[in-house]
């Protein structure tokens, strides 16, 4: 799961670009050979989705595939050969110079297969990847299947509110290694007084005895100190005398580089704790509020692919309403997107892709866990070494048969998918704690869902409507609604409570007085409202509106145009109303 860099031992091809594309409805692209060339191809943008990038292919989920053609430098001989692809929804295959290389499930997370014995270093190979995003009720997202939610049914038929983008969503890269090479690394950051403790365990590809050396570096300082591999491992603890932490406020970067006789591997680390203490979360042992929002990686023509100017622009929109923080809803962002989190100081929640889990079939639930652990496992791996990531987060509204929004004590204890989701949530806190013990494990609860499944949370995360979905156009009816939850989860629990959802849907332009649901003004004294009742519980660790920005969601009678319009910026970035009470809140 290293990001793959270049320096001068390793090296990288970055195949972003246009490859030929081709949709395949019917299945037949290996029989007929579609691996060695596409016979009616048309052009496609690697990033992307493929669904806004032709007006045919909208609501096209289906098995597709990708062509591109490229030379491999001649200097990479003798080193092995990976492909590594970012993000592919759903479901990809991989195939060079048409031999099967492997196949990786699960969207937003990163796959690689040495291909070095399959390359031809004096002329083009061929890279074919196939890919399909078909809305099945054992996926992790589900679709195609009844939910909770029942009259918010929507086309395309998922479980979830934000549109099944489907292709491949990063980039696809190319990289060599030596034959002995730094295969994982995994840091861990404490405090002793002024001074920081980077423990380091540097894992190898091969069990070898053998030596090396780790270097600290930032500013003034420059620490060295030797490693010793056993069967392949080294671990070592470093002494950061008067140690620059990495904070919201300062968000410094050490470069941390693990060097061996034929390899050398550097990344970006922060020195920094985070922890739940009473009624606060401690960042660096000081109390800090996770303000911002949730989010989507969502934007005209590019859909949910990498799309780097958009992504810089957000993080400045975000700053200019004095955010720091927000959550990865509903699946893992980007590699580049968390590089940026770490330089720009924000704190992150990060998810995997576990939106509206139902617990409806023994059969659909155990193949839901395995898909979820093997989520779990891979996130972790990928993103366990930034600083910006304070916390896990393992699903997102998980939803009992019995749910009902307005209810304020959660679903009926005597609901059985109540008593099957608490296994089920409990195993995915319990997998990543056992992965992972230096961040904070969460979920996110839905309205009306079963306060038992909070239990195991160090954080109480809660998505809350009251307002919009419940109690609409009463606010002062849901300002008093919000205010006894609150209260009472605060109560039963003892814990930093965060709002990670929080919002009205919002037609920029639409004005009203009195300010009726669906205005800016109604957005903005939304927004407002739940910002006092938060300012005045001290156990409220955090605030995180829904949404950043308008996306592109499913088509229902909820959403005009397909789009949820909860953002406080539309989905071309022009601030509404409600972007100027944050900044009223936050930036001062």
């Amino acid at each position: 799961m290293l990001y793959p860099i270049q320096n001068a031992i390793r090296n990288r091809l970055d195949l972003s670009g246009i490859w030929d594309f081709q949709t395949d409805p019917q299945g037949v692209g290996e029989e007929h050979g579609w691996f060695n060339g596409l016979s009616a191809a048309r052009p496609i943008a690697v990033p992307g989705s493929w669904n806004e990038q032709y007006e045919d292919l909208f609501n096209y989920l289906g098995l597709a595939w990708y062509v591109r053609h490229t030379f491999v430098p001649a200097s990479w001989r003798g080193q092995r050969i990976f492909l590594r692809v970012g993000s592919a929804c759903y479901q990809a295959t991989v195939y060079v110079n048409g031999e099967r290389v492997g196949s990786h499930e699960g969207g937003h997370l990163p796959f690689a297969f040495e291909v070095t014995e399959l390359l031809r270093w004096d002329s083009e190979n061929t890279i074919a990847i196939s890919v399909e995003n078909e809305l099945k009720p054992t996926r992790v997202p589900a679709g195609n299947m009844n939910t909770a939610l029942g009259p918010f049914a929507s086309y395309p038929r998922t479980t979830y509110d934000f549109f099944p983008f489907a292709g491949i969503h990063r980039p696809v890269i190319l990289y060599s290694l030596p034959q002995s090479f730094v295969e994982d690394v995994t840091v861990v950051t404490e405090l002793d007084g002024v001074d920081g403790i980077v423990q380091v365990t540097a894992k190898l590809n091969q069990p070898v005895s053998t030596t090396g050396l780790l270097t600290l570096s930032g500013g003034e300082t420059r620490l060295t100190t030797d490693l010793s591999f056993t069967d392949g491992v080294a671990s070592v603890s470093v002494r950061v005398p008067a140690a620059r932490l990495w904070s919201d406020r300062d968000p410094y970067l050490y470069d941390l580089t693990v060097e061996t006789e034929s390899d050398r591997y550097t990344l970006k680390i922060g020195i920094r704790t985070i922890a739940v203490q009473g009624k606060q979360i401690l960042l660096n042992g000081k109390p800090v509020q996770l303000n911002g929002f949730g989010r989507h990686e969502d934007f005209i023509a590019s859909g949910k692919g990498l799309n780097l100017p958009l992504m810089v622009k957000d993080y400045q929109l975000m700053r200019w309403t004095g955010a720091n923080s927000y959550r990865t809803s509903h699946y893992p962002y980007s590699e580049e997107e968390m590089q940026l989190a770490d330089r720009e100081g924000f704190l992150i929640i990060d998810e995997i892709p576990a939106v509206s889990l139902q617990f409806e079939s023994e059969e659909h639930i155990a193949e839901r866990l395995r898909v979820c652990l093997q989520q779990i496992d891979e996130l972790v791996a990928r993103d366990k070494n930034h600083p910006s990531v304070v916390m896990w987060c393992v699903a997102n509204e998980p939803m009992p048969s019995s749910l009902n929004l307005s209810n304020l004590s959660g679903a009926s204890a005597d609901d059985p998918t109540v008593v099957r989701g608490k296994q089920f949530l409990d195993t995915l806190l319990a997998r990543t704690r056992e992965l992972d013990q230096s961040r904070l494990v969460t979920l996110v609860t839905v309205m009306g869902g079963p306060q038992s499944w909070m239990e195991g949370c160090d954080v109480i995360c809660m998505n809350r409507y009251w307002g919009w979905y419940v109690m609409g156009g009463q606010l002062d009816e849901a300002r008093s609604a919000l205010e006894r939850e609150l209260d009472q989860v605060w109560a039963t629990w003892q814990r930093p409570v965060i709002v990670t959802e929080f919002g009205a849907d919002t037609m920029a332009g639409m004005h009203g007085h009195p300010n009726v649901m669906w205005t800016e003004e109604y957005q903005a004294e939304f927004i407002r409202i739940y910002l006092e009742t938060a300012a005045a519980r001290d156990y409220v660790a955090g605030m995180q509106v829904w949404n950043f920005a308008d996306f592109a969601a499913v088509q229902s009678i909820m959403r005009v145009g397909g789009l949820n319009m909860k953002g406080v910026f539309t989905r071309t970035r022009q601030p509404k109303m409600a972007a100027h009470v944050l900044r009223e809140f936050w930036a001062r």
